[in-house]
């Protein structure tokens, strides 16, 4: 090669690689038409067509280089690297093959094979070729792509010890660390995760990824105050960091900052449009803040924009429903419906019971639920015996709410010679009389308002507690966190929630042959203990007002008969809507007197009963009153009428205390049975209808037959003094012998089995 062609190919090279390709290929042609057999200009015309998308010019003159000298290393792996591209994986692992054998120490082609392998679906085989690769050199870039392979097929451990082995050798650099983060938060190793993040900082304190991500995972332990903490701090570091905004605004929500969470993520939507987190944490916003009609709209437009579903559409319906506006129920709940049976996260367990007639359904979507959000996450438990069974309630109700005032007598008439119970208080008291029984009742109540899911599993331990009791289930405070760690060798789901939780790690769940017939068995993660009369706890020591309400008090007229239903608008569905406005306009003289919620559900109810032509003014409704005087004004009322596919459960022992029959229908799920449940241990079986058609037949009957509903009254009278209904002591017994139970099994190694007490 003369020196003139020398300096022509030197030229050549100094213009590929300043990236001035249409020069370099007509500098190259010039080269070919004095040397066409040239097998270094032939291969870098293969590399400069490669480099324009000309496939079929550069396989040529790459294979016409190859045919000169086979053995040119460059040449082999452009020619390979050109079929890849092109999808053409195996034809460039036979080349790679070769020239792996000539080249044994080059990594590039190491880790081209691992992506022709990968690309084939050969991702297993692949990853022997990563590591050959990064063994020669080890390159960063071509360590995360591994690890985030390693990471998509499930191998996470593995992306974890890659981290660590190139941390050994790059100890200064700080992405190592937060991808290590990153894979320990997805392990829910959150301890850790905090760790790489703290590593990271150290290096670089400007890190506006690490203070963010570590923000997240402080958040999944519950330390709002910390997390907002480092968000701000990214912000800070980053005004434009759209996440670190949202995390922002998510962690205010959990601090009850209501009014400032909505300013953060509306800076985060003006960073990004497309962002359906945040406006899932807006609806949140406004969910908690009671402006449901705001927090639907908000669930809707994340819903539409999410690629992939986040219970938002279940959580839209469950706000209008709290509304009364059923404009879209039978469009959102089939929608919901098909979602579920593809495995869809399209509603969470709580809403959903109110519209659903499925168990079935109900158990996959408390499944689908569970498995999104707390997946097992299982600690090492010693066994311990006590001499007194240590029984521990988890709860964030431990105040005047529906669950503290049935368990109430429960909790102060537990035998304290064979029990010790312990309070694990999430939310914190409210300083009513009820907070003050449940503060006597206890051995000890912990506040763990503020503590991390680990600090709250490790006091759970701690206590040696040997049966833990989910009070909340998916309903209300949700704590379901701690429970997947199972800081407790036994663990129950009870009366909070009324259904299945979907998950392994609770044991149980508290229940009665009506609420959950054995034939429903097989749609229940839980083993059931089956108490006799009712599984729901009254308190036979509740104080009925001594204060006397006149009709005219409540705006109820004198002389008409009053249905009334004081349950929850949500559960009021467009379908029992119809039911009883046929009941009013059949039953003439007659008004249905409902709770009083939200302004939006008022106007709307009234909407809805002029559309099935019963005058607004027939539809009254109860202003809140403090609980012994809402007790004391159920005597104004005739006759409760129950909702389904979601009854009345506290409401319907309030009723039948207060002395009103409650008339409902026998459901096809367990919220749906619960009033034939309360019904059947206060010897009333009669006010359960089989069927709507009845239920509707049978109201407007003891609306027309005074003496009918008279005797029924009376009855009820009696049976409360005689029937298991409000019998605390006995019901208190009953779940005592369920706990002995329970320990008995545990105590003898034996797994946790169905039974009846």
């Amino acid at each position: 090669m003369n020196n003139q062609f020398k300096q022509l190919l030197n030229t050549i090279l100094v213009n590929i690689n300043n990236g001035n390709f249409d020069k370099s290929k007509l500098l190259l042609t010039y080269a070919l038409d004095i040397n066409p057999k040239n097998y270094e200009v032939l291969s870098l015309m293969g590399y400069v067509c490669a480099i324009q998308k000309n496939l079929e010019e550069a396989e040529d003159y790459l294979n016409r280089a190859l045919a000169i000298n086979p053995n040119d290393a460059v040449a082999i792996f452009n020619l390979a690297n050109l079929l890849s591209e092109h999808n053409k994986f195996e034809e460039s692992i036979k080349l790679l093959e070769r020239a792996e054998n000539l080249y044994p120490t080059k990594s590039n082609l190491y880790h081209l094979h691992a992506k022709c392998l990968a690309g084939t679906g050969r991702v297993s085989e692949s990853f022997n070729f990563y590591q050959k690769s990064l063994n020669l050199s080890l390159s960063l870039e071509i360590l995360f792509e591994f690890c985030n392979l390693l990471v998509k097929n499930g191998f996470i451990e593995e992306a974890i010890s890659q981290y660590d082995y190139a941390s050994v050798t790059h100890p200064n650099r700080s992405e190592l660390y937060i991808n290590k983060g990153i894979l320990l938060h997805k392990l829910r190793r959150f301890n850790q995760a905090i760790n790489e993040y703290d590593k990271a900082i150290k290096i670089n304190p400007n890190l506006a990824d690490a203070w963010s991500n570590k923000g997240v995972t402080l958040s999944e332990l519950r330390l709002s105050e910390e997390a907002k903490l480092h968000f701000e701090e990214a912000i800070n570091l980053r005004s434009d960091y759209a996440e670190a905004w949202a995390n922002l605004g998510a962690s205010l929500i959990d601090l009850h900052h209501y009014d400032e969470a909505l300013v953060s993520l509306d800076n985060a939507l003006s960073l990004r449009k497309n962002f359906p987190e945040v406006y899932g944490s807006k609806a949140l916003a406004y969910r908690l803040s009671k402006n449901y009609y705001k927090s639907a709209e908000f669930y809707l437009l994340a819903y539409d924009q999410a690629t992939h579903d986040n219970f938002y559409l279940g959580q839209a319906l469950h706000q209008l429903m709290l509304c009364c506006d059923w404009a879209k129920f039978d469009e959102i709940s089939k929608k919901i419906e098909e979602g579920i049976n593809l495995g869809e996260r399209v509603a969470e367990p709580f809403g959903y019971q109110a519209v659903s007639f499925s168990e079935a359904n109900l158990f996959k979507c408390a499944n689908i639920f569970c498995s999104a959000l707390f997946p097992p996450n299982l600690i090492n438990l010693k066994k311990f015996k006590h001499e007194k069974i240590r029984v521990g309630y988890l709860c964030g109700e431990f105040r005047q709410q529906a669950t503290s005032i049935l368990l109430s007598r429960v909790w102060e008439l537990h035998d304290q010679s064979k029990f010790e119970i312990y309070g694990f208080d999430t939310v914190g008291g409210d300083g009513s009389n009820y907070r003050k029984r449940i503060e006597n009742s206890f051995s000890k109540i912990l506040d763990i308002s503020k503590k991390s899911t680990q600090d709250i599993s490790n006091l759970i331990t701690a206590h040696e507690i040997d049966i833990l009791v989910n009070l909340n289930g998916y309903f209300g405070h949700i704590r379901q966190d701690v429970f997947a760690m199972r800081p407790a060798p036994i663990q129950v789901n009870f009366l909070g929630f009324p259904g299945t939780l979907g998950c392994e790690y609770i044991d149980y769940l508290i229940a009665d042959k009506i609420v959950i017939p054995e034939m429903s068995k097989q749609w229940y993660s839980e083993k059931i203990i089956y108490l006799p009369n009712s599984y729901q706890a009254n308190d036979d020591a509740r104080k009925i007002s001594s204060k006397v309400y006149s009709r005219i008090d409540q705006g109820l007229p004198d002389n008409s008969f009053i249905f009334c239903c004081f349950n929850n608008t949500y559960k009021i569905t467009p379908g029992i809507f119809d039911i009883w406005m046929r009941i009013l306009n059949s039953a003439q003289n007659s008004v249905l007197w409902l709770l009083e919620s939200n302004e939006h559900s008022t106007i709307n109810l009234k909407k809805e009963a002029l559309k099935r032509g019963v005058n607004e003014n027939r539809i009254i409704f109860a202003k809140r009153l403090s609980v012994d005087e809402h007790l004391s004004r159920h005597c104004l009322a005739d006759l409760f009428l129950d909702t389904i596919p979601y009854n009345a459960h506290t409401t319907a022992s309030d009723a039948l205390w207060s002395g009103v029959p409650v008339l409902t229908c026998l459901g096809s799920t367990f919220p749906g049975r619960v009033s034939s449940s309360l019904l059947h241990a206060i010897g009333l079986p009669e006010l359960i209808a089989p069927s709507l058609t009845e239920y509707e037949t049978m109201a407007i009957d003891l609306a027309k037959n005074p003496h009918k509903l008279s005797t029924i009254r009376l009855k009820l009278q009696e049976n409360s003094k005689i029937f298991p209904l409000f019998n605390s002591n006995l019901y208190t017994q009953n779940l005592e012998a369920a706990y002995k139970k329970m320990y008995e099994i545990y105590s003898n190694d034996m797994p946790p089995e169905s039974f009846c007490v």
